[in-house]
């Protein structure tokens, strides 16, 4: 179903650029990928604080809340769709952070921006699972994928996945441990371990009062 862009998505954009640092203009995926405009974390965020990344953010509750949890920290949060994005940029706005900033592009087009071996942790809250054989090398967990993610990521830098998919849990797990990553955690029902500090994202919460188990996935770079 194709989403209805939203009244005045333009000007509402343009009044929160001061939390987006970037807006890819260029459609060619390989080409804008080659690029290289790499953000000053220290000019952006005013301090040397350490830089966390989300991709696929939505509207932005977890990367508002967690920034909120976290002020010595800095966030990045990737959303590849103005539309979803814009909801994420006012609610950080309205909640007066300014240690999380936001990127308009995909997830292939992140070494453009993101220097090599500079972010903390890596967070993939419900991304899609494409469950399609076709769509396999879409899912932000293939090994394609982990690649780009391990250039970005400093040695030791952890990946948090959560998702409500069990077969995309199973697919993400191979990946993960094909291409190097050392598993610390696999949890299959997150709402009952009892994680007092997981903070649960608009799909969570539907998906867990659905009655669907949570998966999650904790891993780091060696």
């Amino acid at each position: 179903m194709r989403m209805h862009r939203k009244s005045h998505l333009d000007e509402r954009l343009a009044s929160c650029s001061n939390l987006t640092m970037a807006d890819v203009e260029e459609k060619n995926m390989k080409t804008a990928a080659n690029l290289r405009d790499l953000l000053d974390f220290k000019a952006v965020f005013g301090n040397d604080n350490p830089v966390c990344l989300e991709i696929g953010c939505g509207k932005g509750g977890f990367i508002c809340r967690l920034a909120a949890k976290n002020p010595d920290i800095n966030y990045i949060a990737v959303e590849k769709i103005s539309n979803v994005l814009i909801e994420a940029c006012e609610n950080a706005q309205s909640a007066g952070l300014k240690n999380v900033h936001f990127l308009n592009c995909a997830a292939e087009v992140l070494p453009r921006y993101i220097p090599e071996n500079s972010i903390e942790a890596l967070y993939l809250n419900f991304s899609n699972p494409l469950p399609k054989l076709g769509y396999v090398k879409q899912r932000l967990t293939h090994p394609r994928f982990l690649k780009i993610y391990e250039g970005l990521l400093k040695s030791g830098a952890k990946i948090i996945q959560k998702t409500d998919d069990a077969a995309f849990y199973a697919f993400s797990l191979e990946s993960y441990e094909s291409c190097g990553f050392e598993i610390l955690e696999k949890c299959e029902d997150l709402a009952a371990s009892g994680d007092a500090d997981n903070i649960v994202t608009e799909h969570e919460k539907r998906f867990t009062e659905m009655g669907k188990n949570i998966y999650r996935i904790i891993c780091k770079v060696k």
